[in-house]
Order: structure tokens, then C-alpha cells, then sequence
């Protein structure tokens, strides 16, 4: 799942590389203050009103699944660059070397 956040109608219609994050998640969901007009939000996308206290979701996104190859290379990235980043923390001289 993706969440973009747009804090602005203008924020909305300036930005359009949300549209390739389907791509990348099985569901796009849009988190908008609650003045937002929510008509704007294109219906398969979910929709989730937030404030500075929480956020609830109105609507659930179209599921479109993943290709199971993207969704495998996705994860070993995932993997891979958290593994990175807790030996790094766990060795600060690791980040001199090459190790991943």
C-alpha cells in the first residue's frame, strides 16, 4: 500500500507521478485535510482524511495486485537496504566499507 499526501489542491493537480505508484503497491490510497475537496480524488484510489491528531480512512483503494516479480525484486530491496542500515548502525565502520 502507498499513501500519497497532499496537503493542498494545488499540491494535487501540480503532482502527477502518483499515477506510476500504482505500479509499485497493490493499493494508492490519498491522505487530504479534511477541507479537501474529496471529489477531486480519482475513485479507484482510496481516501483517508487526516488532521495533526490521526487520520480515517473514507474509502478503500481498487485492489490491483502486484506482478509476483516486481513484488519479489521489491521485497529483496527492502531487505537488502535494511539489512544495510542495521549493520551499519550496529558497526559505524561499516560505512567505510563496500560490504552490500
Amino acid at each position: 500500500m502507498i499513501v500519497e499526501i497532499k496537503s493542498s489542491v494545488a499540491d494535487f493537480r501540480g503532482d502527477r507521478k502518483w499515477a506510476s505508484y500504482r505500479d509499485f503497491a497493490d493499493r494508492l490510497y490519498f491522505a487530504v485535510p479534511d477541507h479537501f475537496p474529496q471529489g477531486l480524488i480519482p475513485e479507484e484510489c482510496g481516501l483517508m482524511v487526516a488532521d495533526p491528531f490521526g487520520a480515517a480512512v473514507l474509502r478503500d483503494g481498487r485492489t490491483t495486485p502486484l506482478n509476483p516479480a516486481r513484488r519479489r525484486a521489491l521485497t529483496l530491496r527492502f531487505a537488502r537496504i535494511a539489512a544495510a542500515r542495521l549493520y551499519r548502525s550496529l558497526d559505524p565502520e561499516a560505512s567505510r566499507l563496500d560490504v552490500f
